[in-house]
């Protein structure tokens, strides 16, 4: 569903991507990790259409998102759901009416048309009756079931997680990894995570590439993954250095 050829990416002096080509297949997670400033976050950029690559493509379907105009790329976006490190919750707002964000701004459905999808995605993530409740009385976990719900109100082709599990507890992360990946089989969605948490990765992850020096070093399955046998990848996993991959 996604295809990334060639992508090269700089600021000033810093080059962030260097040739940078994955392929993310329809209704499948793919997983980007990779030591942190090695540029998840413009790749991420680069496939929501916010940022314009140097040279390369992004395809969506086939078609070279470059080519786009502003409101194609609006149209874009609206193809997308996010769910962001915190869950980016309205503070001031009940979980129903953040979750009837997005469907309010984009949609002209009746107000029980609204309320009924608005229950129906949050008994998906597990907060049904949990509506009228606010951001302020949830754990972190029940946080990011909420920012799911608010994620897929639209029903997009694509989910973008970012670090899904940072700040949860072991167990709590193991929840929210059980979520993600229900909620992806069930509703079909293709999903691209970037994450930091290696447990996390290979339980949600149909594929999972690592990002170095600008380029896509290794993907696989994650039994593949697991396996490696870059010196680049089998460091990361063992995490046996601190700042910089050396090899």
């Amino acid at each position: 569903m996604i295809e990334i050829r060639d992508l090269h990416k700089s600021f000033g002096t810093q080059r962030v991507l260097d040739g940078v080509n994955l392929a993310m297949e329809r209704g499948k997670t793919t997983v980007i990790v990779g030591p942190s400033g090695c540029g998840k976050s413009v790749l991420i950029k680069h496939i929501i259409g916010l940022l314009k690559p140097d040279r390369g493509q992004i395809l969506i379907d086939g078609e070279d998102i470059g080519t786009y105009n502003e409101e194609r790329r609006a149209k874009l976006l609206k193809r997308f759901g996010f769910l962001f490190q915190s869950g980016a919750l309205f503070d001031s707002m009940s979980l129903a009416e953040n979750v009837s964000f997005p469907l309010r701004e984009h949609t002209h459905l009746s107000e029980k048309e609204i309320m009924a999808k608005v229950e129906e995605k949050l008994k998906l993530v597990g907060l049904g009756g949990a509506g009228s409740k606010y951001p302020a009385e949830l754990s972190g976990g029940m946080k990011k079931r909420a920012g799911l719900a608010r994620a897929i109100a639209l029903d997009p082709d694509i989910i973008i997680f970012d670090e899904p599990t940072t700040g949860l507890d072991p167990v709590m992360s193991d929840a929210v990894d059980n979520m993600i990946r229900e909620t992806q089989e069930y509703l079909k969605f293709t999903a691209v995570a970037i994450s930091h948490d290696m447990a996390s990765t290979f339980k949600i992850g149909h594929k999972v590439a690592m990002l170095y020096n600008g380029k896509i070093v290794e993907e696989g399955t994650p039994e593949e993954f697991k396996r490696s046998k870059s010196p680049v990848v089998r460091q990361f996993l063992a995490r046996k250095a601190e700042g910089p991959i050396k090899v």
